[in-house]
């Protein structure tokens, strides 16, 4: 058995000594490559191909739709890993932010919408710089306008625009630049209300997640209502209603296509396609918002020619009107009335826009006029009624070049025109219009006032001396009845500044402001009575509730009604007869005082019908000396075209104590009463009866009644050895003075 297997075995065989089989497999010399190294065998060529194209029929059986496949299971890949990855992101960015429940729309910053007294719109102020308005308030065009080129598919999307997101990534790409953004109007209001405006990618991430919300808590509307009344429009005006003032002195409610392109344009970039700044490019902005508006069928060819044919707005550097002085005022008062403001609120005011105008036209067309030539560079203006109410105000030239406020923020000295205050305190210390002194040489101390003619002339009486702003009788006063006084009075009236206490407050060394001085000046105009100024008439939140109201219908008596009667005929000889001639309202009683002050530097006039008390300044706001002008010239002018202005179409009426018991009214051209007619009229208010012969008259006009008051003042004036001694009249007997 074993030899029978061993018969079995079959041997494999190697090319050796044994036989060869055909079915053996073997290398013959054939098959080895000529030229191969020793021991190494090659197959040969005609085997080569044969191997090759083995190769080439197993890569082509996965072929095209192999290499599909591999790349489809490959982005799928990518795709898997990508959205874990942004979906890690979203997850760890939105966990650093508060929790969804405690999100809330942050307040919008209270607007302060400021009111004339007519209602109408004076100006709004807060950090937005107008109210918020309603989609169905604006103007139709611009929600159109804006949808059309910022977010065309607002309605549509749900907070991200993917197809404008691709869009904006390819043109983007194409162009090399940045010339489209994928942000919807959600993302921009998130942005806006939420978000820094850094450029990270946690803020986009933020933004979007924000969108979202937004999006599912309010209605499209509601969103773009909030977008419309919150985004910046350029030259410090966010939202809307803002802007549109701003660049069109109108309410957005009344903004037309043209205009409303134009807003919508200035969102790409509001800094520098205001046409605050650059009119040109804002103008071929709004070209362009025009156009989308046609291609998403909001307006027609017709509509869009009409626009296109308008001429574009041209807006200032700034504000600009004088209203916006009133309205500066208004925003200094207001915390000090309610605190701190935390709503939006409507401020009733005193000012009355109309006159408002007229005043700012009467500054600016004299200062056009003459104010070159003059060298006077600004001016200032109020205008207060008998209650102290403000009706106009002006604080400069041109407020887009100055916003600085001259008429109730610059302190300056108000010259001779502060005398009214002086002689009212002789008067309240028994001396009257008729009582006489002598204009002579005064030595006060080491001070001698001069007049501004520097001629003396005798002994004349306060009315006189008050008519033509003798220096010399206005020292003198101050020294009789004593400058603390002087001051107590002029406190009562209303001056509120420092007021120093020496015999050169006579002359109005002591700087106060131009609206308490005109205010002080009232209480001559209503009969007595103070005259607080003040310009916020009611503060009203925006649903109605009312927070504060003035109380200024009941003022206290400052002064006697003859003193105030005495004063109104004593000042309106200035306007008449003295230095104020310039001031004259044709057919009406007028009365007031003119001040300069040293080297012209200040030149005033306050004066006062019986309507309004109105002051006025010509100056420099460096100091600088004008040339030779004084208070009865420019500041004159103004007041008497302004005040002319203001009275149109009234009634002429007399002023307080001046034309009762029948007596005629005296008008802007003819002289004031004096002699026997004051006499009658000072006696009238004391309850006395004018009954004087024609005798007493000449002997107290030619100073016949030798009569001594037994007065000395404390001063020494004229020649030596006089002093103390001067004619009186008979009503100074009576009077006391």
């Amino acid at each position: 058995m074993a030899a029978n297997r061993k018969s079995q075995r079959i041997e494999p065989s190697f090319q050796g000594s044994g036989g060869r089989h055909d079915d053996d497999f073997h290398v013959d010399a054939g098959d080895r490559v000529a030229g191969g190294r020793k021991g190494r065998g090659k197959p040969a060529k005609a085997e080569r191909p044969r191997r090759g194209s083995g190769r080439r029929r197993q890569s082509s059986g996965g072929g095209f739709f192999g290499l599909f496949r591999r790349l489809f299971y490959w982005c799928v890949v990518l795709g898997i890993w990508g959205a874990i990855g942004v979906g890690g992101l979203v997850l760890y960015y939105g966990a650093r932010m508060p929790s969804a429940t405690s999100w809330s729309i942050p307040d919008r910053p209270p607007n302060i919408k400021i009111l004339a007294v007519s209602g109408d719109a004076i100006a709004n102020r807060g950090l937005t710089g107008g109210e918020a308005l309603s989609l169905e308030n604006m103007s139709p065009y611009i929600p159109q306008a804006v949808i059309a080129i910022e977010d065309r598919r607002f309605y549509s999307h749900f907070g991200v625009d993917p197809l404008g997101l691709a869009r904006a990534m390819i043109t983007n790409i194409t162009t090399g630049r940045m010339v489209q953004g994928g942000s919807t109007l959600t993302q921009q209001l998130a942005k806006n209300m939420f978000l820094s405006p850094e450029r990270t990618l946690e803020r986009k991430v933020q933004e979007v997640l924000l969108a979202f919300w937004l999006e599912h808590r309010y209605s499209k509307d509601q969103i773009l209502a909030m977008y419309l009344n919150r985004v910046f429009f350029g030259s410090n005006s966010y939202g809307v209603e803002a802007a549109s003032r701003r660049y069109f002195n109108k309410s957005a409610r009344d903004v037309n296509l043209g205009e409303a392109a134009l807003l919508a344009g200035l969102l790409k970039a509001p800094s520098r396609l205001s046409p605050a700044r650059d009119p040109e490019a804002a103008e071929a902005r709004a070209q362009v918002v025009l156009g989308a508006m046609r291609e998403e069928g909001f307006v027609t060819d017709t509509e869009i020619t009409t626009a296109m044919s308008q001429t574009p707005a041209r807006a200032k550097s700034y504000w600009s009107g004088a209203q916006h002085y009133a309205a500066d005022m208004v925003m200094a008062q207001l915390p000090g009335m309610i605190g701190d403001i935390k709503e939006d609120l409507v401020i009733d005011t005193t000012i009355d826009l109309d006159l408002e105008k007229k005043a700012d036209e009467a500054i600016t067309a004299l200062l056009d006029k003459d104010g070159e030539k003059s060298n006077a560079s600004q001016a200032a203006l109020v205008s207060i009624d008998g209650t102290g109410a403000i009706r106009a105000l002006v604080g400069g030239r041109d407020y887009a070049e100055s916003q600085f406020d001259r008429a109730s923020k610059a302190k300056r000295q108000p010259g001779s025109a502060f005398k009214p205050f002086v002689y009212a305190a002789a008067l309240e210390a028994g001396r009257s219009p008729l009582s006489v002194r002598n204009d002579a040489p005064v030595r006060i101390g080491k001070w001698t006032p001069e007049n501004y003619d520097q001629k003396y002339r005798g002994e004349v009486t306060l009315s006189s001396a008050l008519a033509q702003s003798l220096n010399t009788i206005a020292a003198q006063l101050v020294m009789e009845v004593g400058p603390d006084e002087v001051i107590k009075l002029a406190r009562r009236l209303g001056i509120e500044s420092e007021l120093q206490s020496n015999a050169s407050i006579a002359l109005g060394t002591s700087e106060v402001t131009l609206v308490e001085l005109t205010a002080a000046y009232a209480p001559f105009m209503n009969g007595g009575y103070k005259a607080t100024p003040h310009i916020i008439r009611r503060i009203s939140t925006a649903d109605g509730k009312v927070l504060y109201e003035n109380t200024y219908d009941n003022p206290p008596r400052v002064l006697e009604q003859n003193i105030v009667s005495m004063m109104n005929g004593m000042m309106m000889r200035v306007i008449t007869e003295g230095t104020g001639k310039n001031a004259r309202i044709p057919g009406w009683s007028a009365a007031g005082k003119s001040g300069t002050t040293q080297s012209f530097r200040d030149a005033l006039f306050v004066g006062y019908t019986s309507n309004l008390t109105t002051g006025v300044w010509f100056g420099n706001d460096d100091g600088k000396s004008m040339k030779k002008v004084t208070g009865g010239g420019l500041p004159a002018k103004a007041w008497s075209q302004f005040m002319t202005a203001a009275h149109e179409g009234l009634s002429p009426s007399p002023l307080f104590g001046t034309a009762g018991g029948g007596e005629p009214v005296v008008d802007g051209t003819e002289p004031a009463p004096e002699g026997d007619q004051l006499f009658d009229i000072i006696s009238r208010t004391l309850g006395n009866e004018p009954a004087r012969d024609g005798q007493a008259v000449a002997n107290e006009q030619t100073g016949a009644v030798p009569l001594d008051d037994g007065f000395t003042p404390p001063a020494d004036v004229g020649q030596q050895g006089q002093t103390g001694t001067r004619r009186t009249t008979l009503l100074d007997v009576l009077l006391g003075g």
